[in-house]
């Protein structure tokens, strides 16, 4: 049995719901793991209570926190320090405790850039299409053009919605979904943003035509339950290769937890941690 006392430092979730979270099985595996005397544990925060909660766990001396949605946005005028790619992205996911309060990072971001540095998808000088405008899709397009990519097409349902957020950058072009035959004949490199496909509703593809995934050479489907979506059977079918968005949760929990820790996570745990969740 683990061994909780006064030394034990606490690290937290706050959400609306938190009930169905995997972050603290992957946090105290990686403290076990790292010998850190740490617990993490789900906290349910509204969000007319969301500035009590923060200031209640700096009072609390609680290490570290993830916010998780509806919070990720409004969380960032109640933090006591900003990283510049989480004032970008506008989105924060990661307090860190500093001097006074905390600091707010993005880890979806480094997350998303984690999982394709280890499955070798080079996005430098590429063309990409980006299904979906949503959810975690500021952290990609703030990945893509960190890593340049040559050419972006952003495919949503709400056009505008799209263009009040990317529509200022030089290298995108926006788009419906049933637009992307617009879209020159070429092999992409596509993240799927959308929620479309998670289970239990396994069977939907956010794109149905089989002749989309010509275009497609390699893909990331930010989902991952199921394990092989049916974009991604889809994009297999059609000669591409396809990975599912496990990789980017598990690397954006370990930039967390470094974070919190200040140390850096050893190859050999993540790897250990991914046949662990993969199971």
């Amino acid at each position: 049995m683990r061994e909780i006392s006064g030394k034990t430092r606490v690290l937290g979730l706050i959400g609306d719901p938190v009930e169905h979270t995997g972050s603290p099985a992957i946090h105290n595996f990686l403290a076990q793991k790292m010998g850190d005397d740490l617990v993490y544990v789900p906290f349910h925060v509204t969000g007319d209570g969301l500035e009590e909660a923060v200031e209640g766990a700096y009072a609390l001396d609680i290490l570290g926190l993830n916010v998780t949605i509806p919070h990720k946005i409004e969380v960032m005028q109640y933090v006591t320090e900003l990283d510049d790619a989480a004032l970008e992205i506008g989105a924060v996911n990661t307090l860190q405790m500093i001097k006074g309060g905390y600091k707010g990072y993005n880890t979806d971001f480094s997350g998303f850039m984690r999982e394709l540095d280890s499955v070798d998808i080079q996005i430098n000088g590429k063309k990409v299409i980006m299904l979906g405008a949503g959810g975690a899709a500021k952290a990609v397009m703030y990945s893509l053009q960190r890593l340049d990519a040559e050419h972006i097409y952003v495919l949503n349902r709400n056009i505008e919605k799209a263009r009040s957020l990317f529509g200022k950058l030089d290298n995108v072009d926006i788009m419906g979904f049933d637009s992307w035959r617009d879209i020159p004949k070429d092999k992409y490199i596509c993240i799927q943003c959308t929620s479309v496909g998670l289970s239990p509703e396994d069977d939907q593809c956010v794109i149905e035509d089989e002749d989309f995934y010509d275009l497609v050479s390699e893909a990331v489907d930010l989902i991952y339950k199921p394990k092989e979506t049916a974009f991604m059977k889809k994009v297999v079918s059609h000669g591409g290769k396809a990975y599912n968005g496990l990789r980017m949760l598990m690397y954006q929990a370990v930039s967390s937890y470094e974070f919190f820790t200040r140390k850096e996570v050893p190859e050999e745990i993540i790897k250990e941690l991914y046949n662990e969740l993969d199971s």
